[in-house]
């Protein structure tokens, strides 16, 4: 039997942004509940009070807070260090039988490179490879005869160390990406494995994604 409580609670997780907006208690639930109202009455099928969904997202909003504080926010207590990359271009390649051996080759010429940035990834029909943009020159000539989809320049990546228990702890990214979104930050790529997360992003947004992500650790 459906119930105001389990209709608002609904309504809220199918919305990720009034669903973090209401973790924080940034937004006005009387506003909120009017809003709500038809949409619920729809639900239900009948008249709904506004007071039982002020009463219900109250509610949520506590339990909400809880299940935050209690877990996603003690990994963003135990964020270890945070490194910031610039001068970076990011590459995507068609797959292709031969891009492999031309990723080894790209490998073998910048094995002696140790103060350069490099990070490759393989999806089902996509390879990118990010780069400093010092050894770019390389790829273009490596690369040549593949199928280029893709390349960005004066990009930056910003990488994160996180706490073990992250791979145990629904929400994080989720957390994380919202709060870039919040701030209008464009995401070029992503690359992350169990203990390291990193985001590339233009230049020009680079300080603000910098201070949501090191903000995080004062939630």
């Amino acid at each position: 039997m459906k119930t105001v409580s389990s209709v608002v609670e609904n309504y809220i997780q199918t919305k990720p942004f009034l669903l973090g907006a209401l973790s924080q208690g940034i937004i006005n639930l009387t506003s909120l509940s009017r809003n709500m109202m038809t949409e619920l009455e729809s639900e239900l099928g009948k008249e709904v009070k506004q007071g039982a969904i002020v009463m219900a997202l109250k509610r949520l909003s506590v339990d909400l807070d809880f299940r935050l504080n209690h877990k996603i926010i003690k990994v963003f207590k135990n964020l270890g260090e945070i490194t910031v990359r610039s001068s970076l271009c990011d590459f995507t390649f068609a797959v292709s039988d031969t891009i492999l051996n031309k990723h080894a080759e790209f490998i073998s010429e910048i094995s002696n490179h140790s103060d350069i940035f490099y990070t490759s990834s393989r999806g089902v029909s996509e390879t990118n490879i990010v780069v400093s943009e010092s050894v770019s020159h390389l790829v273009d000539q490596i690369f040549a005869e593949e199928k280029l989809l893709n390349k960005s320049d004066n990009l930056a990546s910003i990488t994160i160390k996180l706490p073990k228990e992250n791979v145990a702890t629904p929400g994080v990214y989720y957390f994380i990406f919202q709060r870039l979104a919040w701030e209008g930050i464009i995401i070029n790529e992503v690359i992350s494995t169990s203990y390291e997360f990193t985001i590339l992003v233009s230049e020009d947004e680079v300080d603000v994604a910098f201070k949501v992500i090191k903000d995080l650790k004062s939630l």
